[in-house]
């Protein structure tokens, strides 16, 4: 089996299709409201790569080639190594993250993860982000983990194509 030599782009090669269309053209109004989210969670204390590296393990939690493509162009683009990008799937034991982006990798994968009892976020893991965040900061994060939930639907059933730049990621 002989490997591909070309660097052209998958998406162009394979011909892969998004399923629906681009949903700004049907609610136009959502850039405005997704915008507003984003700018806060942006302008907020917390790092942009923490919320990058938490928004991550979300992606890959959740299964979204889309938003794992994403995140790692933008980790990468900020300077981050190519070692915290590929040990985000395995953080719990990976030496290259800081107190604070493992407890925002934690709350993120307490929410999106199933526990057969308790709470999904227990008072231990809250009082852990509150050494390390003030209010404004866990806002941001939950915030941050609100706005990455409300595309998981978009990514997993319109399949935007990814790698490619908003507003030219759907193909229909």
């Amino acid at each position: 089996m002989s490997m591909p030599t070309t660097t052209e782009p998958a998406t162009e090669k394979e011909g892969i299709q998004s399923r629906l269309p681009d949903l700004t053209q049907l609610f136009p109004e959502l850039p405005k409201l997704s915008g507003a989210v984003r700018n806060a969670v942006w302008n907020g204390p917390v790092p942009q790569t923490t919320i990058n590296l938490m928004l991550l393990r979300a992606a890959q939690i959740v299964g979204s080639t889309y938003h794992a493509v994403s995140l790692t162009q933008n980790l990468r683009k900020a300077g981050d190594s190519e070692k915290r990008i590929t040990a985000v799937a395995t953080w719990h034991d990976a030496p290259y993250f800081t107190d604070a982006e493992r407890v925002a990798m934690e709350l993120v994968e307490a929410v999106l993860m199933p526990i057969p009892f308790g709470e999904r976020v227990s008072d231990e893991l809250f009082a852990k982000a509150s050494a390390l965040y003030d209010d404004e900061a866990l806002w941001t994060l939950t915030l941050a983990i609100g706005h990455f939930f409300l595309f998981v639907p978009v990514a997993l059933i319109a399949k935007p194509i990814p790698g490619r730049p908003i507003g030219k990621n759907y193909s229909k």
